[in-house]
């Protein structure tokens, strides 16, 4: 509740700052420090120190597990404006407005990962989606991006309508909203149950754009501001499927013999969809959006496997590919050409930068010794220890392979190929940042009983 009370307070001072500054170097220091604060008072709710104590009326139970991973997500926003905070200014004149429209969307993810009964699940994501709509038409002058505004509000108004109309038929079939008191087994062969279920399932696939619900996605992370794209494909997508993986875990795992072959199927579409298509792209950023539907494939083997190490797995893909994915955004926030061949001498003209770029590709790869790899490795042995879908396995490992081909593209383009520099430059400060977040992807390859220690002990 630390997180939750502290994220909206937080969201309303921003949305003061402007007034009361004149300059943008204190709205981002303010903003950066909030997010400090913010971590704290969630790893202190973690140890058992709460701030506010509030009766949440069974709406709301904040877990280990929901805590940790908002404490994934804090520490992720405070990676993100520290390596793109500045990248924002160039967006519009609202510059502490976005830090508030940010802060409000954790308030969303932080309902979303705890809530007991569907309403908050609906509430939460209403949160985190309108924001959103506003941070992705936040470029006025650009017509991409009022395009993407426009198309992402469309598409999310009709699938929140789906969820709503999910909502209904499971209250119709058991009576009640609270997840604790639905008697699921007593109702298995209830068609409102069933269409309920199925209806939730489709509009949680698109809010993660899960195929073949992923229409919206590269229009609108192509068409958004860089600095925004790189925030909604990382922390937003993952604190999402949190909740999706704690509604199918907690609701509906009595019917998991209905649903479960349709994770599997809509899993391996998203892998096909996402890396097929990726393979063909010639502008990097789309390329990374469709590289984002990918990676919801190998999330989707969590909801798909339903066990412990699913848990861990999700966990684990949280910190791996939000930090490599908040890199190399931050990195094209810098640059005039999105294309391949902008990337074209970058290890010439920036050999950190470079370095750091493939160290982020290494990990979306799968590349041994990187987080992606353990996160990828963890999501494959969830379903093989759940057993009966080793296809879904084998599809993943070609998949995975087939990933390593555009992502080596970036690598090759930098190191083997010759042009100009198309970089506009990076402060030292934010060559530290990039810096550590490889660290950071390394230390979670090589050691996650660190992370693993933390959430149970």
């Amino acid at each position: 509740m630390n997180a939750v009370l502290l994220s909206g307070l937080l969201g309303v001072v921003m949305m003061f700052a402007s007034f009361l500054f004149r300059t943008k170097a204190p709205v981002r220091i303010l903003a950066i420090l909030g997010t400090v604060v913010l971590l704290v008072a969630n790893i202190m709710e973690t140890k058992g120190v709460h701030f506010f104590h509030m009766d949440t009326a069974a709406f709301l139970s904040f877990s280990n597990y929901a805590l940790f991973f908002n404490t994934i997500a804090i520490a992720g926003t405070l990676v993100f404006f520290l390596v793109s905070s500045k990248d924002m200014q160039r967006v519009g004149n609202h510059y502490a407005e976005y830090f508030a429209l940010i802060f409000f969307i954790l308030t969303g993810i932080f309902l979303v990962t705890a809530f007991t009964n569907l309403l908050i699940l609906f509430i939460g994501i209403e949160i985190i989606s309108i924001p959103l709509y506003i941070l992705t038409g936040s470029a006025k002058k650009d017509l991409k991006s009022n395009e993407a505004a426009l198309k992402y509000f469309l598409m999310g108004a009709f699938s929140t309508g789906i969820m709503l109309m999910g909502i209904a038929l499971i209250y119709g079939a058991t009576g009640t909203f609270e997840i604790g008191k639905m008697n699921m087994t007593a109702l298995m062969k209830s068609n409102l149950l069933t269409g309920g279920m199925l209806m939730l399932l489709f509009s949680m696939c698109f809010k993660v754009s899960v195929a073949p619900f992923h229409f919206w996605t590269p229009d609108v992370y192509d068409g958004a501001p860089n600095v925004f794209t790189s925030f909604m494909a990382t922390i937003v997508k993952v604190g999402i499927f949190v909740g999706f993986l704690h509604l199918f875990y907690s609701a509906f795992e009595p019917l998991s013999l209905q649903w479960k072959l349709w994770m599997a199927i809509l899993a391996a579409l998203t892998l096909l969809v996402g890396n097929i298509t990726a393979v063909f792209q010639q502008s990097v950023k789309r390329m990374l959006a469709y590289s984002s539907i990918s990676q919801a494939g190998f999330m989707m083997f969590a909801l798909v496997a339903m066990n412990e190490t699913a848990h861990e797995g999700l966990l684990l893909y949280s910190i791996a590919y939000s930090l490599a994915t908040i890199g190399i955004f931050g990195v094209i926030s810098k640059m005039s050409d999105y294309s391949f061949d902008g990337f074209n001498g970058l290890a010439n003209h920036q050999p950190l930068v470079a370095l750091c770029v493939t160290i982020f590709m290494l990990s979306l790869a799968g590349i041994p010794l990187s987080a992606g790899f353990l996160a990828k490795f963890y999501m494959l042995k969830a379903v093989i220890q759940g057993g009966g879908y080793m296809w879904l396995v084998i599809l993943g490992v070609l998949m995975a392979a087939v990933s390593a081909y555009y992502y080596f593209r970036v690598i090759q383009a930098m190191y083997f190929k010759e042009g100009p520099s198309h970089f506009s430059g990076i402060s030292t400060f934010e060559k530290y940042v990039l810096v550590g977040i490889c660290v950071l992807i390394v230390f979670t390859g090589l050691f996650p009983n660190v992370i693993f220690s933390w959430l149970y002990f």
